[in-house]
Order: C-alpha cells, then structure tokens, then sequence
C-alpha cells in the first residue's frame, strides 16, 4: 500500500543537527522536534554527563580532560556521540544539538557515520542577527528556583519578581550583552563555518529565527516531512 511507503519515508529524514548562534533557539526547537516525533535530543553536554554518571570508558577519558578544565578532543567527543546515536531509542532518528562545532568535529562525524553507511539528513541553521540575539538574550531572567523569563516576550507579572516563588530574578553572566558578544565572536570564527561545510554537503537547510518560535517550527516540520 502506498501508505506504508510513504510512513517509510518519512522516517527517513529525522537524522538531523541544529545549527545557530548561542540564543538562537536551537535547544528549544530539537525538544519539540524530539516531542513530535518520538526521537531523542542528544547535546553533547547530556552526553558527557551520562557518561561520567555510568563511569563508562569514554566518560572516565572525558572526565579527565574536563577535570583538568580543557576541552574534551574532537575525537573523544565524536566517539561519545557515534555511540549516543547508535542507541536503541535513535534507531529511528534524533537531533543533535551543540554538536559537531568545527569543522574538525563533522568531519569526524561523518567520517564515523559513514563507516556504518549511515549520514546526517539535514543541517537547519537557525539565522538570526547579532543584535537580535543581543537584544533576546540580555532580556532573559532567572529565578533560582529555575524559573525562567523573557522581559519583552516572557515577562514575570511583577517587575524583577519570580511568578512562581516571589524571589527576585537576576540576569546569568552569561546573558550579559558584554557575555553574548564575546560568544558571538567564537560562534562566528569557529561554528559559522560549519553552515559552508552542510551547504557543500547538500544538507544545510535555513529558516528565519525572527518569525517567532511557532512559525520557526512549522518551518522546520516542512523540512523534515518532506518526501
């Protein structure tokens, strides 16, 4: 029955990487992507934590590099991600996000996937300017009982104050726009050029971030249940 057939190829397109600037809503999008179709948000930043919980091999190899505060190689981290990936609850797919980085580290991607005949689907990039980011990121609040909010998008009811626990919120190191800037900076000279090495792949596919999350995600499920 051709409906079988086109179930079959559906599920054939569900191998993809979130690519993007910090703050661009990558973390946001492959958690809904992994909700509606059933298949697992693997960061690479999970994966590490998993590994040294389970006191694997490569989570004891992580856990010195990290230990020593350096990065975890290329290799090592591809090693745990090729094997996150061959899990049982992959098989059908999943979405990589904060992985590969550089180009080194898809290289080593692809490299491995192609060993067992199998290759990513689709790169999404989610484009959005500098200032955007800048602006969206700086917005943010937290509260230490891990309540998050947005003052422009998300904002509390009252002013500085957690809805949920009435502490005062505070803006992370990390959302300061002097913070952001700088992790642009090392987006752009060690990730952006990821988007040429998916572009040549054939791979890369890119869609507005300024269009808002639900229209982002809509146009991302175009990409995916694309026969």
């Amino acid at each position: 029955s051709t409906q079988g057939v086109s179930s079959a190829a559906s599920d054939v397109y569900k191998r993809q990487i979130m690519l993007g600037a910090p703050g661009a809503g990558k973390g946001t999008h492959a958690g809904k992507i992994s909700e509606k179709y059933g298949i697992p948000h693997i960061s690479t930043g999970d994966i590490f934590r998993e590994n040294i919980k389970n006191g694997t091999e490569l989570g004891k190899k992580a856990k010195g590099y990290m230990d020593a505060g350096e990065l975890v190689p290329d290799e090592l981290t591809c090693d745990l991600v090729v094997d996150r990936i061959h899990q049982d609850d992959a098989k059908n797919g999943y979405v990589l996000d904060g992985f590969p980085r550089t180009i080194p580290q898809a290289e080593a991607l692809t490299k491995a996937l192609a060993a067992t005949g199998e290759k990513v689907d689709y790169a999404i990039e989610i484009n959005l300017d500098d200032q955007v980011i800048i602006d969206r990121m700086s917005g943010r609040r937290v509260c230490s009982c891990g309540a998050t909010y947005h003052i422009v998008n998300i904002p509390p009811k009252k002013e500085g104050i957690c809805d949920k626990c009435g502490k005062e919120l505070v803006i992370r190191k990390d959302d300061e726009p002097e913070t952001v800037k700088k992790r642009l900076e090392v987006y752009h000279e060690q990730t952006a050029p990821l988007i040429d090495y998916y572009k040549n792949e054939g791979i890369l596919r890119v869609i507005d971030g300024t269009t808002g999350l639900e229209q982002g995600f809509q146009d991302i499920c175009a990409i995916l249940d694309q026969k």
